[in-house]
């Protein structure tokens, strides 16, 4: 879940104006934004030209959840040697996306099987260009992993596999790009104001539990911001962890295929406890179905096999992230309301608001 975009500024805009100035240089007109499906087919022959006899023909298909985003088409692509690989294309592609998606996973193909070329935490990419039939518009074309997302299988090896991945791409990350930044910013006191407003109308089990829980939260909001917004940000955080966001790399002779993190469009500076309990949150409706798994604990644990620095109180740091993002459900109730989850989340806002309390 990434932030709430500004309602001045949405990928379509931004998408339209950059064909506009494009279109005044080469005198073309605009290309159609409302749909990226019929985006990418009005530019399938020039993305072709562009890559001559190396991309095969393109299978473009429709998804609800990419109306706005990018369009996804499946394709061959076939290398110097003449081998061939399974391909996806997508466009158009945001800057933040495009820049580390190619910034971790530009690989030369003569490596894609040795150790280091299997063990990529994100997608090989193939191919990659930031214009397009004229016009400033990025795509790229990334290895086609085995399917489907990890949200298939899960369980607790998949779990683990999913948050070491994530430490790998932490690592990573940092390898391609110094961390720097200040990273998330939200208005807490008004979310949590917000989620006390919401109390007097929305459908939620527990309201008068949670009335109480809010007034605690507003009375220790003040010290779970200094934890919070003190934090240390030595982390490219993932930004949208979670099983439906990762899939599996075929590693071949039968071995379990190897983790891999999709869609990078919200890695910001941050705490890596902030990925650590957004898997957290996944689960706080059904927390069994983790098992033993602590995904702050099993995270901080992969750091130190790492030989990676953990910075600041992780424990309380997690803690105060809980409780924040717990205190804020009654406010998006409306458009991520789940009775289980909100039972979930009070009991979180219960078990750890006593670290701050006077």
């Amino acid at each position: 879940m990434g932030l709430p975009m500004n309602s001045e500024s949405t990928p379509e805009k931004q998408l339209a104006a950059s064909q506009e100035a494009a279109a005044a240089k080469t005198g073309r007109g605009p290309i159609p934004t409302g749909d990226t499906h019929d985006l990418a087919v009005a530019l399938d022959a020039p993305l072709r030209d562009m890559c001559g006899q190396h991309l095969g023909q393109i299978e473009w298909f429709r998804s609800t959840w990419q109306r706005g985003g990018s369009a996804t088409g499946f394709s061959t692509w076939t290398f110097e040697d003449g081998s061939q690989t399974n391909v996806i294309v997508k466009l158009p592609v945001g800057p933040q996306e495009y820049a580390w998606t190619v910034g971790m996973g530009t690989l030369d193909h003569t490596k894609w099987e040795t150790e280091n070329g299997q063990a990529m935490p994100v997608p090989r990419v193939v191919a990659a260009g930031e214009v397009l039939g004229g016009y400033d518009l990025a795509w790229i074309i990334i290895e086609r992993l085995a399917g489907p997302a990890l949200n298939h299988e899960i369980n607790e090896p998949m779990l683990k596999d999913l948050l070491h991945t994530a430490v790998e791409f932490h690592a990573a990350a940092s390898e391609v790009r110094r961390v720097d930044g200040e990273g998330e910013q939200r208005d807490w006191k008004h979310l949590i104001s917000r989620s006390r407003e919401a109390l007097d109308y929305v459908n939620m089990p527990d309201i008068q539990r949670w009335r109480e829980m809010l007034h605690k939260l507003e009375r220790s909001l003040k010290r779970v911001l200094v934890v919070w917004e003190g934090r240390p940000r030595d982390t490219w955080c993932h930004g949208d962890l979670h099983p439906g966001n990762a899939m599996r790399r075929d590693m071949g002779s039968g071995q379990r295929g190897r983790c891999v993190l999709l869609d990078l469009a919200f890695v910001h500076p941050g705490h890596w406890v902030e990925d650590a309990v957004y898997i957290e949150r996944q689960f706080w409706a059904h927390p069994e179905i983790m098992g033993k798994i602590k995904p702050v604990q099993e995270m901080g644990k992969k750091r130190r096999a790492m030989g990676m620095k953990i910075i600041g109180n992780h424990g309380e740091l997690a803690a105060a992230r809980r409780v924040l993002m717990a205190g804020c459900v009654p406010a998006w109730w409306e458009t991520e309301g789940s009775q289980a989850y909100a039972r979930g989340a009070l009991d979180r806002l219960d078990r750890y608001i006593h670290m701050f309390a006077k």
